[in-house]
Order: C-alpha cells, then sequence, then structure tokens
C-alpha cells in the first residue's frame, strides 16, 4: 500500500467516526437545539467527504468501504476513552462530547492536510481538489467545536 492510499483510508475512517460522532451528540443533546441542528448539519459534511473519498478510491481500485486494512493500523489509531468516568451532568457530558467532536475533526483536519500536500507533490489535481474541498468544512467543524467550548467551559465548570 502506498502513502497516498494511507492517508486516503486514514480521511475516510476519519470521516465515517467523526459523522457517527456528531450524529450521537446531535440525539444525545437534543434539548439543546443549536447543538442538535449544527451537529446534525456538520455530520451531513462528513457523510459527503465519506462519499467522495470513497469514489476518489474507486479510481484508483481502492475500495474503502469494506474492513480497515491492518497495514494502515498506524495512521488509522483513534485512541478510546479508556477509564474515562460515567459523566451525569448534563453540561459536563456535552463539554466532553465537544472535546472529542474537536480532536476528531482535529484528526481529520490533518488528514486532509497530509492528502492535499501528498496530492500536490503527486500532481493529482482530482485528489488535491477534492482535499481544497473538503477540508475547510472540516475546519468549520473545529471552529464551532472550539467556539461552543469557549462559551460553556466557565458556566459549567465553575458551577461545579
Amino acid at each position: 500500500m502506498n502513502g497516498i492510499e494511507l492517508v486516503l483510508r486514514a480521511v475516510h475512517h476519519g470521516e465515517h467516526h467523526l459523522a457517527g460522532h456528531l450524529t450521537a451528540v446531535a440525539e444525545r443533546h437534543r434539548a439543546e437545539h443549536e447543538v442538535h441542528h449544527v451537529a446534525t448539519d456538520l455530520a451531513a459534511w462528513s457523510h459527503e467527504h465519506v462519499r467522495l473519498l470513497s469514489e476518489a478510491a474507486k479510481t484508483r481500485g481502492l475500495d474503502l468501504d469494506g474492513p480497515p486494512d491492518p497495514s494502515s493500523a498506524g495512521l488509522l489509531m483513534t485512541p478510546g476513552r479508556t477509564g474515562a468516568p460515567e459523566v451525569k451532568e448534563p453540561g459536563l457530558l456535552l463539554l466532553r462530547d465537544l472535546c472529542e467532536l474537536h480532536l476528531n475533526a482535529t484528526r481529520n483536519s490533518l488528514y486532509w492536510e497530509m492528502l492535499a500536500q501528498a496530492a500536490q507533490a503527486g500532481k493529482d489535481g482530482e485528489l488535491l481538489e477534492l482535499a481544497s474541498s473538503c477540508h475547510p468544512q472540516t475546519l468549520r467543524q473545529l471552529r464551532w467545536s472550539n467556539s461552543l467550548i469557549k462559551v460553556l467551559s466557565p458556566q459549567t465548570l465553575t458551577s461545579l
């Protein structure tokens, strides 16, 4: 497997994971209307990224919709919450979810950047266009989660 295939798999996996997490957060925090609606919209972006990545990979003879390739495990590793205490307070749960969303979107942003750099070096206009069109939406996902963390942290953390 070459490096471009590796990063295609990584960003595909990351966007798929982020879409699922955004959808779960939207459902879990349905009472927070802004969170629910924006997270749902942002999940649609990630779903579209997954679709576009699958199409781009198919033109390269790569099937991203199957099980992950073990040889790409290094880039695909996503740390889980090991030993994380159960959070019952809604504000803390929302903050934890937003932090995880932010970290997942950050990872995806790095993968998009790596894909763009590799595409540019390999003079692959199709992949460069894909990364150039999707990466700004990932950056928007980052800004949204970061801004909510900034707004919610002071009140949530000082009221405990």
